[in-house]
């Protein structure tokens, strides 16, 4: 990369394009490329630093992003306007640049301030939940979360809150299938997520989706940390109410009692996240919360990134890192499941980026693929999991995702993430119930103006000259200080009850 004091920056000496750093005006100089820009250039986008005659490759990263559709001259705008997508052969290279993790010895791992439960997992966090096996029973839900006032919760003052988390669905569908299988994982992984200290489930009684179905097929259990009811069985929306606030303020007690205690890094799984790209995303934030990752995974933790739709064209970058062929291929059979479900219902994988990532200078798919797999690090990739499929492994792992931010949260939190790193370069505000989320700005004026909503500026990376390797660390010892109850900014500003979305697959019938 280039200097601080470049108005461009190089990524590989083999791109044909460099990325402005500031807006530039036509005729402006960049002494690195030894080129003159022809016309205005938005900060964060691509200037052409060699002649690409149409129909030959744009490279960035020192990867293909698209394919020129005119002649581009040196000191070009390079963009929607003569760039497009096209099929091209990717070389899988299954485990060919796998190698030994570099593990910090155990004695000499960090450590966290963590409730550990009695499954052996450790939370972040000590919330009740209450889980809907239906969107019948919603409000039913939401009513007996809003019943646990702040005068109730002063008394119990190691309880976290009381969440509701609803969804739209759990009837007028298929009772197997993927979209049911989707919604049952979600609802399995929540109800025994370590960042709960209790749960109470809460149904209608009719629906497709079947409280009992979902006990005897996850082997759960009930007893005093989880509770269910249904309101034909309890008899309307009132008594149901009342019943489910008598059952989670006989939660409140023993929930108080749990403590924070120091446990090792190991027990800490981070969902990998971006939304609202740019251009910087690529360059800054996402390879940093990359080195964070790879901090956590020599430390014996596990990290999951996510967003398949998002990875599409990166693809290879990851089968290179996959401990053995069998892990590579998982990941190439969810790529071609995407293939062939969005084909089916009339879209394309190439449909992306949206209208703010372009806006942020990022052009095809596959340019912003390239950027979202940095925040996967560097280590090997050791598991391919289903949507809301529980982490088995330790170190990187890939969990299928929609590219959709709270749907893929959910997904990962209930595959075991108790902590979020979130990445944005246009500005995306998120927070999640129960496990904390980061927020990492890629650019300085962005989180300026958003500092209430952003955690960490990487921006630094670009303006006063910080390493990639630095900022991770950074992330890193942030992660430990929300783990042990520091509070996130999206905690502060009371994010999280409304981005519990499981995803929906399916006939809605």
């Amino acid at each position: 990369m280039s200097g601080t004091e470049s108005l461009s920056i190089r990524l590989h000496p083999a791109d044909n394009v460099v990325v402005a750093r500031l807006a530039l005006m036509p005729g402006t100089a960049l002494p690195a490329e030894k080129l003159t820009v022809n016309g205005s250039i938005p900060a964060g986008h691509k200037v052409a630093t060699a002649p690409i005659r149409a129909g030959e490759p744009i490279r960035k990263y020192d990867q293909i992003i698209g394919f020129a559709t005119d002649d581009i001259a040196i000191g070009d705008h390079v963009h929607v306007q003569n760039v497009e997508m096209r099929d091209f052969e990717r070389d899988y290279a299954f485990s060919s640049a796998a190698k030994p993790t570099a593990y910090v010895p155990e004695a000499e791992r960090a450590t966290f301030q963590g409730f550990l439960r009695p499954t052996g997992m450790a939370g972040t966090r000590n919330y009740i939940g209450i889980l809907t096996s239906v969107n019948c029973s919603a409000t039913v839900a939401k009513y007996i979360a809003a019943a646990i006032t702040p005068d109730i919760l002063a008394q119990y003052p190691n309880v976290d809150g009381v969440v509701a988390l609803v969804h739209s669905t759990g009837c007028g569908m298929a009772d197997s299938g993927e979209g049911y299988a989707n919604l049952q994982r979600t609802l399995w992984g929540h109800a025994r997520h370590p960042n709960f200290a209790g749960i109470l489930m809460v149904g209608l009684g009719c629906e497709v989706n079947q409280i009992d179905f979902l006990l005897e097929a996850y082997g759960l259990e009930r007893g005093p940390r989880f509770q269910t009811m249904t309101i034909q069985d309890i008899g309307g929306t009132r008594k149901t109410v009342d019943r489910g606030v008598e059952i989670v303020k006989s939660m409140l007690p023993a929930a108080n009692e749990a403590r924070r205690t120091s446990v090792p890094a190991s027990h800490l799984t981070l969902a990998l996240q971006c939304g609202g790209s740019d251009a910087y995303s690529g360059i800054t934030a996402n390879p940093a919360l990359g080195a964070a990752a790879d901090l956590l995974v020599r430390h014996g933790g596990t990290a999951i990134l996510s967003e398949t739709p998002e990875i599409y064209g990166a693809e290879h970058l990851l089968t290179r890192r996959a401990i053995d062929r069998k892990t590579g291929e998982k990941l190439i059979e969810r790529i071609r499941w995407w293939e062939e479900y969005t084909s089916r219902n009339g879209g394309e994988m190439n449909n992306n980026p949206s209208p703010g990532n372009k806006a942020g200078g990022l052009t095809t798919i596959l340019e912003k693929s390239l950027g979202a797999a940095a925040k996967g690090g560097t280590t090997n990739l050791t598991g391919v999991f289903k949507y809301a499929e529980p982490i088995n492994t330790k170190g990187f792992v890939f969990m299928d995702s929609p590219g959709y931010d709270p749907c893929s949260v959910t997904g990962q939190v209930a595959s075991g993430a108790n902590i979020v790193c979130f990445t944005t370069g246009r500005g995306s505000v998120f927070g999640n119930k129960p496990s904390p989320s980061l927020k990492l700005a890629t650019n300085s004026a962005m989180y300026r103006k958003l500092e209430e909503d952003m955690d960490v500026n990487c921006g630094a990376v670009l303006d006063e000259g910080i390493s990639i390797q630095d900022m991770g660390q950074r992330i890193f010892d942030l992660i430990l200080r929300v783990a042990s109850g520091e509070k996130s900014k999206s905690e502060a500003q009371g994010f999280g009850d409304a981005e519990f979305i499981p995803w929906q697959v399916g006939a809605v019938m």
